[in-house]
């Protein structure tokens, strides 16, 4: 089991572990009574994800008499925002929690993002331990403390900066993941490569050519080099107030892409769409090579992600959320470009002209 800890200075009860293996609930109970976070624990996971993994976590908690309880959310994006947080509350009030009380995020970024901002608010901070069982949550929304619940005006509008006591990335889980779900999780791989370590493009292409994106081996190599990346930028930059922000390459036309199609395009996709976009304002504005360009496309190509907007979405309505994008500074939105692979720029802004023309030859016709 692969052991990476996430070192953070403002607070030392803010570092953590990152454990990750195959098969590692029994170890992870182990690592849960020893550290005695809380008297009980309450398992928050969705209807589907319950229906596969739900009993036999509890149960594996269970073995080391841990106080185990859990509790079922409905599944998919429409269920991340506060409405389900506070049916999640209301349901801890109702099973007695405190806080002494530790949440565990079983489940994919939906998961994830909500037990957390639950947690953070919930008797003003309780504990809450990560449990990733998607691609996607493994290799980024699981680890960095950030929360947060959707609204009409964008994803993620509200949240917080909250911290889990432990992330336990077990690969097993991925095997009963959709296709789809894996190329989306692959994405954010992808986004790694772009921004900090481009020999993970290398990786992806072979594996996606050989036919080993499932083999445990690369995705455990896959999912450590990741939380490596990853850790090192939240370290550096807790709160994302600045270099952390490169972190967001592809996001900002990826997030607006994926509202405006109603979430029909999972968040891998558009943000795999959103990367060829930033991939090509690069190209005019900050002359990334290419070569480098193509590198990238010809990557999420092979990994069966789209890189085209779809015909059927409003371009209108993808610039308008383009320019509510939470990370705007008064209303300049920044956009993450690259220099070259592994060299990442934080834009002050885009011309009109220019983001529109791009957009313009990215959809589909």
């Amino acid at each position: 089991m692969n052991k990476i800890t996430v070192n953070l200075t403002r607070k030392a009860g803010n570092s953590y572990e990152i454990h990750i293996g195959e098969a590692i609930l029994d170890r992870m109970a182990m690592i849960l009574a020893r550290n005695n976070w809380a008297e009980r624990y309450v398992i928050v996971t969705d209807t589907a994800i319950d229906a596969l993994h739900g009993e036999r976590v509890q149960q594996a908690l269970r073995q080391t008499d841990l106080k185990v309880e859990r509790i079922t959310v409905p599944p998919g994006e429409a269920a991340k925002e506060i409405g389900t947080v506070l049916g999640v509350t209301e349901r801890l009030t109702g099973l007695g929690a405190d806080r002494q009380t530790a949440l565990i995020a079983l489940g994919g970024g939906v998961i994830g993002d909500l037990t957390g901002f639950a947690a953070s608010i919930y008797m003003r901070g309780i504990p809450v331990i990560q449990v990733p069982t998607t691609l996607l949550a493994q290799v980024d929304s699981s680890i960095g403390g950030k929360t947060g619940v959707d609204t009409a005006w964008g994803k993620n509008i509200l949240g917080t900066f909250y911290q889990p006591k432990g992330v336990f990335i077990d690969t097993s889980f991925l095997g009963t993941l959709p296709d789809r779900q894996l190329a989306s999780g692959l994405a954010e791989v992808v986004k790694y490569g772009a921004i900090d370590a481009p020999d993970l493009l290398d990786s992806l292409d072979a594996a996606a050519t050989e036919g080993s994106l499932r083999e445990p081996a690369f995705l455990e190599r896959i999912v450590a080099t990741a939380c490596r990346i990853k850790k090192g930028f939240v370290e550096l930059d807790e709160r994302d107030n600045g270099l952390r922000k490169v972190l967001n390459f592809g996001h900002t036309i990826g997030h607006a892409v994926e509202a405006a199609s109603a979430y029909a395009l999972s968040h891998g996709e558009a943000v795999a769409i959103g990367m060829v976009a930033a991939a090509r304002l690069s190209e005019q504005l900050h002359h990334l090579p290419a070569d480098d360009g193509r590198r990238i496309v010809a990557t999420i190509r092979a990994l069966g992600l789209p890189d085209r907007i779809p015909a059927n979405l409003d371009l209108t309505e993808i610039r308008t959320r383009i320019g509510r994008d939470k990370k705007r500074q008064g209303q300049t939105v920044r956009f993450v470009l690259l220099k070259k692979l592994g060299v990442p720029i934080v834009n002050g802004s885009i011309p009109e002209e220019l983001l529109t023309k791009t957009l313009e030859g990215l959809k589909k016709g």
